[in-house]
């Protein structure tokens, strides 16, 4: 992801409807119960109708699909890489066999459950971060008990990772000026490896310079260990309360089904866990 695209989904996180005008805290503690609740679920039904849910939230918030997608896609495979054994390597049925391979109706099942929780969470993550700035993220940590320190640190490396970005691309503008190509099959492995350690290494050192120099402002302006860091004073109204209704209702409403009417819901009232 380049400087651009954090740009743009800094500016879709910035944007004035319903969804993205919720508290911080709302929002954050929104998705954590819809993750929380979709992986201890073993019903199917569950991560079904929460992905609709949270496909609906997205066009409250007037996310664009297209982009959206990609980006779960891109974050697929960091948990698919797990999920795509399971089908080979758990005890059951043998539903199909090649060589020493066979994939179980066990394995198959839990493999489905997995994916759709993996997906499920993947989309609320998207939908958190494309409806909160990074900054009201961090502010929301802190609001719920996170330890001033560690919120510090976060709040300064939201800060500073858009100043990387810039920095990087002003390093690769400069690169490319002066007709340097890393991909470049003519010129030497070993010299193109020696040119890139350089560049990481003036990164370093821009690094530590930028360091420095936020240091001593912050120690111009008196900062100390007991300085507040900025808080944006929001308060939780009518529309925040709905909203978390809604999320309560609907995980209620479902736990209630998977209770009572699980059997009339065919496979995806089935429980799939092992």
């Amino acid at each position: 992801m380049g400087i651009n695209e954090i740009v743009d989904l800094e500016t879709i996180s910035s944007k004035d409807t319903m969804m993205h005008n919720l508290e911080g805290r709302i929002k954050l503690i929104s998705i954590l119960l819809i993750i929380i609740f979709c992986v201890f679920s073993n019903r199917l039904i569950v991560p079904v109708v929460l992905e609709f849910m949270l496909l609906i939230f997205m066009y409250l918030g007037q996310l664009p699909f297209k982009e959206s997608f990609k980006r779960i896609i891109l974050l697929l495979p960091f948990g698919g890489f797990v999920i795509m054994f399971q089908p080979f390597i758990h005890p059951g049925n043998v539903i199909w066999t090649y060589s020493f391979l066979q994939i179980t109706d066990a394995g198959l099942n839990w493999t489905i459950l997995l994916l759709a929780r993996l997906i499920v969470s993947l989309t609320a993550i998207v939908l958190l971060s494309s409806i909160s700035p990074m900054q009201e993220v961090v502010q929301s940590f802190r609001k719920l008990g996170m330890p001033r320190d560690l919120a510090m640190i976060l709040s300064i490396m939201v800060r500073f990772l858009f100043i990387f970005y810039d920095e990087l691309r002003i390093v690769r503008e400069a690169q490319k000026s002066r007709n340097f190509d890393i991909h470049n099959k003519e010129l030497s492995y070993k010299w193109r490896l020696k040119q890139s350690g350089y560049s990481v290494a003036m990164m370093f050192l821009k690094a530590y310079e930028k360091g420095e120099n936020v240091y001593l402002s912050m120690t111009s302006r008196c900062f100390s260990d007991n300085s507040n860091l900025y808080d944006a004073k929001t308060d939780i109204g009518r529309n925040e309360l709905m909203y978390m209704a809604v999320i309560v209702v609907s995980i209620v409403a479902l736990q209630l089904i998977v209770m009572f009417y699980a059997g009339s819901l065919g496979y995806f009232g089935i429980p799939l866990s092992l």
